[in-house]
């Protein structure tokens, strides 16, 4: 017997339990239902998973991650991850074509705690033999799975051998409900609660670099 359901057959009074007793067998048709009874919110509280599917590169996959995103939330088991997440406020990034091909330029600006910070010297490598991203910034070296989601949206997979990490990044910081909850039940089904999820806040938002662009420039576009 499990303890949390010996613990609650040992509290309760002998006359509740004598009454059980008495109950059931005077009834025997009852015994099919009330096991079918107590076993139904265990079957109802049961999550429906939908699995994480990969995007399959192809030529159209790059194109589609150019440009300005902002992230929205994350959830991570990798340490280093996790600490960074506990100071994220905001963030905000933007790709732009390299003169590498399968190479992105990548523009980030985030608060953390209550700094402002700006690095435009990261880059994305593109691995379309295994649809895999590969973030390089210096000597560190991150890979991520993009993961089939609505097109305004960014969910992506990171792979830190078997620690948990999804984040969710959109064009706007107006996600909808739908899709933030969507997000929340892929976090629920790889283990995480509503305490291990970082959400980040619009009021936080250090001043964009792309912002300060004439109302003529155009959006990066792969050559």
């Amino acid at each position: 017997m499990a303890p949390f359901a010996g613990a609650v057959y040992k509290g309760q009074s002998q006359a509740a339990a004598a009454q059980c007793r008495s109950l059931l067998s005077s009834s025997p048709a009852m015994l099919p239902g009330l096991i079918f009874l107590l076993g139904l919110p265990l079957t109802l509280a049961a999550p429906t998973c939908a699995p994480l599917i990969p995007v399959t590169f192809d030529n159209a996959t790059i194109p589609r991650l150019l440009g300005h995103w902002i992230y929205i939330a994350g959830a991570s088991r990798y340490p280093p991850h996790l600490e960074e997440l506990r100071a994220l406020k905001h963030a905000a990034f933007s790709f732009s074509p390299s003169s590498h091909e399968d190479e992105l330029d990548v523009t980030e600006i985030m608060r953390l705690n209550e700094t402002c910070l700006e690095r435009n010297s990261s880059k994305v490598l593109v691995f379309r033999d295994n649809s895999t991203l590969a973030h390089v910034d210096g000597q560190v070296f991150a890979m991520a799975k993009l993961i089939q989601s609505d097109k305004d949206l960014l969910i992506l997979n990171h792979l830190n051998d078997d620690f948990p990490s999804l984040s969710l990044s959109a064009r706007t910081s107006n996600v909808s409900k739908e899709q933030l909850e969507e997000f929340r039940s892929h976090l629920h089904c790889l283990g995480f609660t509503e305490e291990d999820i970082f959400i980040t806040s619009e009021k936080d938002a250090c001043p964009l670099p792309w912002e300060k662009k004439g109302e003529g420039d155009a959006e990066p576009q792969l050559k």
